[in-house]
């Protein structure tokens, strides 16, 4: 069966970032961000040997959730310095080691991922999704699993993968729950406001009992705690509204540039340009 591995750029660009600090050229240019994707990526290669490796990276907002609930992700600052002059060498990057990538206008990363995941997974492959982001622990299915990468503050704990059973252990829910789950609790990252109050337990709790959030709201009277019983009645469209924005959407057109095996001239220029010579000399042993 064919390993498809589809990668969330950003969250893994933001992690290259910080988990490498204070590397730049000779004039003064960071570099960091890139030494750390590629050996973020060549340590995925080595450890899971993926017969196809997809990328895909955020472009601006999404307009649609932002009509929805205009605060969406209005709570995230602008990118650090030396950020996005780095993700456009990244993109380049990608490329040339072989790697199809795609971004859109007005969709997010998740959302190239689920299209991406419905496509291959109908074809009969092995789908991975590698990212930290909980909103895409809602496709783990049969044939489709997450990996979740070395976390910044604790890079021992290594590559950690997550199949239904693990999201399940991790959450406390089924991947099937994971929507329910998330809007009620709310997500930070995102500024979708949960239930004041309601933590994962309660959230875990109330879905173990009432089996999904409609029916938790249709017997809003009998929970427990008691005063959390107005609570869901009232805030019951805030709810649903949550639910909207956190469904991934499965279906969206998009261009994608396919994986094309690794171009070691385009290796050799960009290495070369970021005096990343060190690189460049494993890329040959790796590729050649």
């Amino acid at each position: 069966m064919k390993k498809i591995f589809l990668c969330d750029g950003h969250n893994l660009a933001f992690r290259a970032f910080y988990g490498i600090r204070e590397l730049s050229r000779s004039d003064g240019f960071p570099t960091n961000m890139i030494h750390g994707w590629v050996r973020s990526f060549w340590r995925l290669e080595d450890d899971f040997s993926p017969d196809e490796t997809w990328v895909f990276f955020d472009r601006g907002g999404c307009p649609a959730r932002e009509q929805i609930l205009p605060e969406y992700k209005a709570n995230r600052g602008s990118p650090p310095d030396g950020f996005p002059e780095q993700l456009e060498w990244v993109k380049e990057l990608t490329g040339a080691m072989g790697y199809g990538w795609a971004e859109k206008e007005g969709l997010e990363a998740d959302d190239l991922i689920a299209t991406k995941t419905m496509e291959v997974k109908g074809e009969g492959s092995e789908v991975t999704i590698v990212s930290a982001d909980k909103d895409l622990a809602q496709l783990v299915s049969p044939g489709v699993k997450q990996l979740l990468p070395p976390p910044t503050a604790n890079p021992r704990l290594g590559w950690r993968m997550m199949d239904e059973a693990g999201v399940t252990e991790k959450f406390g829910v089924s991947p099937e729950s994971i929507l329910d789950y998330l809007a009620i609790i709310g997500d930070q990252s995102d500024n979708i406001p949960g239930l004041n109050g309601v933590g994962p337990k309660t959230a875990v709790k109330w879905l173990k009992e009432y089996g999904d959030m409609e029916n938790l709201i249709a017997n809003a009277g009998r929970i427990t705690p008691k005063r959390f019983c107005s609570v869901v009645y009232e805030r019951r469209e805030d709810l649903r509204r949550n639910l909207h924005l956190i469904r991934l959407i499965e279906n969206a057109t998009y261009t994608a540039t396919p994986p094309q095996g690794p171009n070691l001239e385009k290796l050799k220029d960009i290495f070369g340009r970021m005096e990343m010579h060190k690189s460049w000399e494993d890329a040959q042993k790796r590729y050649c």
